[in-house]
């Protein structure tokens, strides 16, 4: 095993002999004399072939090409002054190499390993995943996910929680997402689920007696992929026995700074906390980005008596009209440009938006005509509208207003460059509905799942009003991290499976091992699990998850470098008791 890293030698080390490794980064032949960047994990080292000191045959060192992999052996020496690279930490000294070993050759590269400035091809770049994980950004990457881990694994092993792996193969327990399914060799017919979460794991794990308990936990989900999503990541999954909200928040966020701390540098403040019901009316959004304000302004209450039909109703019918007020830049908007604001907002389900620029101290645009004076006078009084501001508005259910318009202010604030990047805000969203209404099911579903604890038992036959006691933890407008307090008590998770049309025989089905357990003293309890690849997305200032994972999916879920999912052969199918049936193709 090596001894050096070359990234480490300094002018202390300078006068003694070393063998060191690594790939040839960049050859210089000067004629007689050739310099190489050998480069490890660790970084750069120059080391220099001089025909007067080499003791192989000098055409080796000429054979060198770039990513061949070899090793070393010489004097560390200083280099001279006009030789120093300030830009490298080993920048002061060089190897004088004595004897060369190439341990193996490399053949052309399919792009520049060693220009990390050049883009490269997504595709080529996937299909040959371990040659772009030489590159630094990805491997920087990959050693902030390593120091993540361990930041987090050394904080919870000092406040006493007990690593503990669960299965991989278990019971299918739909939690929100497609199962991956895996066919049973021993049981033909019957199938195991990869885990969406440990979830019910971790629960019995709190039955059991362990009380803090932690995992960096695989999870799967058979989802549509996204930038900010893959269909297998990682979780650091905690669950906590005699413990609330607040035990679960200061755990959670004392990790959090740590991690923060240990990676970046950065000593963060206390996270804020913003109820759900405060976080939807202020940003249209569950995981609202706070490092910049344009917040939704409510005209509901202005415009209920309006003789404009586009707002009255949409208010009768219960719905609200809230607004984005873009100050101070009206001028970058153009009639052309908010015909495509208004093309956005309706894939969020809005009809139409409706708008209104103040300049010369008056209202123009062409809702400005149709609206009453007063009503004018009234939103410019009451949110301080100024010369150059543009007002944006959606009439319709709470439901639409908050999407389209939440998702209306993350786009302009990323086009008019208002985000502060440099910024981690961090915050609590609590007080999360129990139910949630599903339009192409008709009824009723649980938010989180049926095992959270609901804040009054009392109003679980009240949808519309039932809170649950779950949270989530929010930074930079992504969700970090869902969690909540479990629902413990036999006779509440019956009246919530009866409110969520569960009958007991389904209930027993799908979750009947978790309520056996739940007959034999089972404690009160709580939990989180923050994903380790967005929070490593946030701390490396990616927007790509794939940039965060060593060997990532495609956005069809397929791996260009091993080339899978691949089909099967038919012995195997046999085996296993499966048949494929193909769907036909209409011409």
């Amino acid at each position: 095993m090596k001894e050096f890293n070359n990234g480490e030698f300094r002018k202390k080390d300078i006068g003694k002999n070393y063998t060191v490794y690594g790939w040839v980064n960049k050859r210089r032949d000067m004629g007689g004399v050739i310099f190489v960047d050998l480069r490890d994990r660790s970084g750069f080292l120059q080391v220099v072939f001089n025909r007067s000191f080499l003791k192989n045959d000098f055409s080796l060192a000429e054979s060198l090409k770039n990513e061949y992999c070899i090793k070393v052996t010489g004097e560390l020496i200083a280099r001279t002054d006009d030789m120093i690279n300030s830009k490298i930490p080993t920048g002061e000294v060089e190897l004088m190499v004595e004897n060369l070993e190439i341990l193996s050759e490399c053949e052309t590269l399919p792009f520049n390993v060693y220009d990390n400035d050049t883009e490269v091809n997504e595709s080529v770049a996937l299909k040959y995943r371990y040659l772009d994980l030489r590159r630094d950004k990805l491997k920087n990457n990959m050693l902030i996910r390593h120091q993540v881990v361990t930041s987090a694994r050394e904080y919870l092993n000092n406040l006493g929680f007990i690593e503990i792996e669960t299965p991989i193969l278990c019971k299918s327990t739909p939690e929100g997402a497609r199962d991956y399914l895996v066919p049973s060799r021993l049981n033909n017919g019957s199938f195991y689920a990869l885990p969406q979460s440990p979830q019910i794991f971790k629960q019995l794990l709190m039955v059991a007696g362990f009380e803090k308990y932690y995992q960096i936990a695989r999870s799967f989900r058979d989802e549509d992929l996204r930038a900010d999503r893959q269909p297998e990541f990682t979780q650091i999954d905690l669950e906590m026995s005699f413990a609330s909200e607040e035990d679960v928040w200061n755990v959670t966020e004392g990790m959090i700074k740590k991690i923060v701390k240990d990676v970046k540098g950065i000593d963060l403040s206390d996270f804020p906390r913003i109820p759900y019901k405060e976080a939807m009316e202020r940003f249209g959004s569950d995981k609202p980005d706070t490092r910049f304000g344009m917040e939704l302004l409510d005209l509901t209450e202005i415009l209920k008596d309006t003789k404009m039909n586009v707002f009255r109703n949409a208010i009768e019918k219960g719905g609200v009209v809230k607004c984005l007020i873009v100050k101070n830049n009206g001028d970058k908007y153009s009639r052309s440009d908010v015909e495509h604001l208004t093309d956005f907002v309706k894939i969020y389900g809005a009809k139409g938006l409706a708008w209104l620029k103040y300049d010369n101290d008056t209202f123009n645009g062409v809702i400005a005509k149709n609206l009453e004076d007063e009503k004018l006078e009234k939103i410019k009084n009451t949110y301080n509208v100024e010369n150059n501001d543009l007002i944006l508005i959606v009439a319709d259910t709470k439901r639409v207003v908050y999407a389209s318009l939440g998702a209306l202010r993350n786009k302009i604030a990323h086009e008019l460059d208002l985000i502060d990047s440099s910024k981690l805000n961090f915050l609590w969203i609590t007080d999360f509905p129990f139910f949630e209404y599903s339009e192409t099911e008709g009824r009723w579903k649980a938010e989180h799942n049926p095992f959270t604890m609901v804040k009054d038992i009392n109003t679980i036959n009240d949808p519309e009003n039932c809170i649950s006691r779950s949270y989530d933890l929010v930074v930079n407008g992504y969700e970090l991290a869902s969690g909540g307090v479990r629902n413990y008590k036999r006779e509440y998770l019956a009246k919530i499976f009866d409110a969520l049309s569960i009958s007991q025989e389904e209930a027993n089905s799908r979750f009947g091992f978790v309520l056996e357990a739940f007959k034999y003293g089972v404690p009160p309890h709580a939990g989180i699990a923050p994903g380790i690849e967005r929070l490593i997305m946030i701390l490396t200032g990616s927007n790509d998850i794939k940039d965060v994972v060593a060997f990532p999916k495609t956005q069809s879920a397929s791996d260009l470098m091993s080339d899978a999912p691949t089909e099967v052969s038919n012995s195997q199918l046999k085996e296993l008791g499966i048949c494929i049936i193909k769907e036909e193709k209409n011409d």
